[in-house]
């Protein structure tokens, strides 16, 4: 979450009376994250998030909110989609395609335990489990093809032995074979500021637009790069159980996902590496934009290289 575009608080109070939410009462922006701009908005009927969408094309936005919307049906703690009078959930707003959904409780947290990575773990899969049944299909963004151009647009920006890193870790990931892996609806973005704790209960699950039809098994390699790694970048072995294990107690694992486990590790840590540095080398103007360090993901990729993770225990 970021601000590239500012919203004026007597037209965000004009827009929302299209919803039956209210009266705005207050409006400030949300510094964290990338790709969109994102607002707390409070009315006098509630607490709720405005995500104005800067770069993602208009027509792959409903597979986004009715993902939320299906897995908020299911029980999980994902924000649900506010629909406007109309009863639709996108809408405009300062010329830019605009949703509100609600707010959830909670707060991120730095250091999780076992015990929280187990309930992150569990809570994966009971995601994957309930987008089985989700109708919408729509590719991972920034899957194997994203990967591969944003490599080009990146490497001339890139030191010797980085842009060598990076060639070799492309050439690797295309003998992979993700055909085999079991595929859905996946977070794709699944880190520590992207859970909100309430004690420690999840309290909720945000920010789905990286969204997409992948591999489940990337998904959860996403998840166990952040919430299982130590400062100088290697895997925890205690919380890295506690999450696969946990996951695996409600969608097994396969053989191929158990074989396929150290490439996915090394295509989430190659995903990663390359987004920062896109957004470092190539930033985008806005009002507050967070932008990350992108060598740690390349260090990340580095240590999954050369030491091997904990593997998964297949049930």
């Amino acid at each position: 979450m970021s601000v590239f575009t500012a919203v004026d608080d007597a037209a965000l109070a004009r827009w929302l009376e299209t919803y039956a939410v209210g009266h705005l009462l207050d409006c400030h922006g949300i510094a964290t994250g990338v790709q969109n701009s994102n607002f707390f908005v409070t009315t006098t009927l509630g607490r709720y998030v405005l995500t104005l969408f800067e770069d993602i094309p208009r027509v792959e936005l409903p597979y986004y909110l009715y993902l939320m919307a299906h897995l908020a049906r299911h029980g999980l703690p994902v924000p649900a989609p506010i629909a406007n009078r109309d009863g639709e959930y996108l809408s405009t707003l300062a010329g830019k395609p605009a949703v509100l959904v609600s707010r959830l409780s909670g707060a991120s947290l730095t250091t999780p335990t076992p015990a929280h990575c187990a309930r992150v773990g569990a809570m994966l899969a009971g995601l994957h489990l309930a987008g089985e049944s989700y109708g919408r299909r729509q590719p991972h963004p920034r899957g194997a093809h994203w990967r591969e151009t944003s490599a080009a647009r990146v490497r001339p920006y890139l030191p010797a032995e980085d842009a060598a890193l990076l060639d070799a870790e492309l050439a690797y990931q295309a003998r992979v074979d993700l055909a085999r892996l079991p595929a859905g609806a996946i977070h794709a973005d699944l880190f520590r500021d992207n859970v909100l704790w309430a004690d420690d209960l999840i309290g909720g699950v945000i920010d789905f637009y990286f969204a997409g039809h992948d591999a489940l098994l990337f998904d959860v390699a996403v998840t166990v790069n952040d919430w299982c790694g130590a400062p100088t970048g290697e895997l925890d072995p205690e919380r890295t159980t506690a999450l696969l294990d946990a996951y695996a107690a409600e969608r097994a694992f396969s053989p191929a996902e158990t074989e396929a486990w150290p490439a996915m590790l090394r295509a989430a840590a190659l995903r990663f590496w390359l987004s920062r540095a896109l957004d470092f080398h190539l930033p985008r103007r806005g009002e507050l934009v967070l932008v990350k360090n992108p060598h740690e993901f390349r260090d990340i990729l580095r240590q999954r290289i050369h030491h091997p993770a904990p593997p998964i225990r297949r049930r």
